[in-house]
């Protein structure tokens, strides 16, 4: 059972970001402090076409069995990214094409908690910090960022730590 959380940016753009998280990781996370990760990934990107994008947080079974589904992959992975927009699917820096209602349907960030928890154990920081940078990192890549050329893979990991950075001092 999923739970869901929605909020309609009122600021710069219209932005719809929802969030799902599943039912037993709901006490380890606040929907609120994910919206704020997703608005400020959009804002440090200037994102200001409307959009809808959703982040769901599910378990690792979940995750692999997606990862198994739609990328051949059968292995649990921390942060599927699903865009609907076929330029970022292809990673091209093409400007987004404006539904004929006029939101772009980004796509949806998948995370598994678990393996976000072993993550941060392994690399010696908070799961906050580790979920913060798993949200991001599946934001970029709907953006279109990629990383599998090592000069894709600097710019994405750089933009990475940029927002990382800025959303951990604005936490303070």
């Amino acid at each position: 059972m999923l739970c869901c959380f929605s909020r309609m940016d009122t600021t710069m753009a219209k932005w719809e970001i929802n969030i799902s998280i599943g039912e037993k990781f709901k006490k380890h996370l606040d929907e609120g402090w994910l919206m704020d990760i997703a608005e400020k990934t959009l804002d440090a990107e200037s994102v200001i076409s409307p959009l809808e994008l959703s982040i769901t947080i599910t378990d690792a079974e979940t995750v692999q069995q997606l990862n198994r589904n739609y990328r051949d992959e059968d292995e649990a992975t921390d942060v599927l990214a699903f865009p609907f927009s076929p330029q970022a699917a292809q990673g091209t820096e093409c400007a987004f094409v404006t539904p004929p209602n006029g939101v772009l349907h980004l796509g949806e960030v998948i995370v598994s908690y678990p393996k976000a928890v072993e993550q941060a154990l392994e690399q010696g920081h908070s799961t906050a910090r580790e979920m913060a940078l798993l949200v991001i990192h599946g934001i970029l890549h709907l953006l279109g960022y990629d990383h599998e050329q090592p000069e894709q893979e600097s710019k994405m990991r750089a933009r990475e730590r940029e927002i990382l950075n800025k959303v951990l001092s604005d936490a303070e």
